[in-house]
């Protein structure tokens, strides 16, 4: 009698297994992200003009309760809501690590200033 219980309980499990499996592949089908994870979609530069390099990304994010599609270390991530919200740029860690993060005047954006001088100016949509 205990063989068969424990048979039976076994047989449920992996039929639970199974059922949750079958639903997690479908739920992150190909195409979808998981939580807290974000993927440049397009990526377009503009060098027309001398000296200077005009780039627009478009990242697609699936960001987790309290967070917002924002940038970290110069790539696409999930970041806290209250950053974007009060506009203090630099608290997301936007630029590489050798960079130094300055915001810009009117709080539209950021600076990140390279060793060498270099000055990249990124502005929020």
């Amino acid at each position: 009698m205990q063989l068969v219980r424990l048979a039976w309980a076994l047989t449920g499990a992996g039929i639970c297994f199974f059922v949750i499996a079958l639903i997690h592949s479908h739920l992150l089908r190909e195409g979808q992200l998981a939580a807290g994870t974000c993927e440049i979609v397009t990526l377009d530069r503009d060098s027309s003009q001398p000296r200077r390099t005009i780039a627009r990304q478009t990242a697609r994010c699936a960001c987790k309760k309290g967070q917002i599609a924002g940038t970290t270390r110069a790539r696409p991530a999930c970041v806290d809501a209250r950053i974007v919200g009060s506009r203090q740029w630099c608290e997301m860690m936007p630029c590489l690590e050798d960079e130094g993060c300055d915001l810009l005047v009117n709080q539209s954006g950021w600076t990140c200033t390279q060793p060498g001088g270099r000055v990249k100016t990124t502005t929020a949509l």
